[in-house]
């Protein structure tokens, strides 16, 4: 198969043929290219993915990468070789930070920063029904789950989430805005 491409400057023109035909006659470069670099590293079922990006990254910034080609350089198929090279590295290097096992992290990496005081919403009485009111603070104030709440309430589940919603609703319907 020849190296030559004719259409460059149809391609970056916007010329969905000449994008087409692009792909169809490099895509094997390319994704050869990722499998040669991807395969040693365990990660061969990554090659479809980073193949894609290196088409994207051929297409951004309105072709910035085609148009900047150098015929006199290197072959087309060799620079292609080279960004698709480059692309698989990335790739990996990505996964590798990843997957960084959190005990090799620094633990003042992983501090978090408290959080805010909570604000107290003021509940006008007779708001809610003390059902509702209970549930709301079983599922906010102590971080119950939904079956807890239900275990301890002696009630299904289900009722605990209808509860829950009903009280919300209340709660919306109350602090909203009033529209102008």
């Amino acid at each position: 198969m020849s190296d030559q491409f004719d259409g460059l400057d149809r391609l970056v023109a916007g010329d969905k043929v000449a994008w087409n035909r692009f792909v169809t006659r490099f895509a094997p470069v390319i994704f050869a290219a990722v499998r040669r670099k991807l395969v040693p590293a365990g990660r061969s079922e990554d090659a479809e993915d980073v193949a894609q990006d290196v088409f994207i990254r051929l297409c951004a910034r309105d072709f910035r990468l085609v148009r900047n080609y150098d015929a006199g350089r290197a072959k087309l198929s060799t620079w292609l070789t080279v960004i698709a090279h480059s692309a698989a590295i990335d790739h990996l290097r990505r996964q590798k930070a990843r997957a960084q096992p959190l005990d090799s992290v620094p633990e003042r990496h992983l501090a978090v920063d408290p959080p805010p005081d909570p604000v107290k919403v003021n509940i006008p009485p007779g708001l809610l029904s003390p059902r509702q009111a209970l549930v709301l603070e079983m599922l906010y104030r102590r971080e119950m789950e939904v079956a807890e709440a239900a275990q301890v309430l002696g009630v299904n589940p289900q009722t605990v989430r209808s509860t829950h919603h009903k009280a919300l609703v209340k709660l919306r319907a109350h602090f909203r805005e009033p529209e102008d």
